[in-house]
């Protein structure tokens, strides 16, 4: 029963309630069905121009690209020593044999550390990231809500009708559609 008829009947029972026992004319083209038209597309336009409130919603959301700009990162001493770390080691025990030439390392192996320290923070830099859904590089999961946190995408599921009309409320608040009374 649509809202046109429920006004050709609210019509017919005020009648009846105020004791008019003669039949009322509600058929097409009478008084009472042109109101009841008129009145119901009124309702109808007033109400497609109100603005509705979404007082509950939880909803999964699909992240399509992802991209951050390079980041520097930091290297390890030993890193930047590369190959000479070891040549390093084996000079300094050969050394204990010479006198003085362990001094000699430490003091090239203090400047060659010297020199490199400024790489050792943001030293290097790793390349950003640029992930798109479209490509199978970016899987990602999260939700969005409103109203009550549902702590977890695995705490809702929106696929099926029910669930859909479990989780998201739509409200029409008096207060919101006052002006268009």
């Amino acid at each position: 029963m649509g809202l046109k008829q429920k006004f050709i009947d609210a019509k017919i029972n005020a009648a009846k309630d105020s004791g008019v026992t003669e039949p009322l004319d509600t058929s097409n083209g009478s008084y009472i069905e042109r109101e009841a038209e008129y009145a119901a597309r009124a309702i109808l336009e007033t109400l497609s121009e109100a603005n509705l409130t979404i007082t509950q919603l939880k909803a999964p959301v699909v992240l399509e690209t992802l991209k951050t700009p390079d980041q520097l990162v930091n290297v390890e001493l030993e890193t930047l020593l590369g190959p000479y770390q070891p040549v390093l080691k084996i000079l300094k025990k050969i050394g204990i044999a010479v006198p003085g030439i362990e001094s000699l390392i430490d003091k090239l192996e203090g400047e060659i550390e010297k020199a490199i320290k400024p790489l050792l923070i943001g030293g290097a830099k790793l390349a950003g990231l640029d992930l798109e859904k479209d490509d199978g590089a970016l899987e990602s999961r999260g939700y969005v809500y409103i109203g009550e946190d549902p702590d977890s995408v695995e705490a809702f599921d929106v696929e099926e009708e029910d669930g859909q009309g479990q989780n998201t409320t739509v409200h029409l608040s008096i207060e919101d559609i006052e002006e268009l009374l």
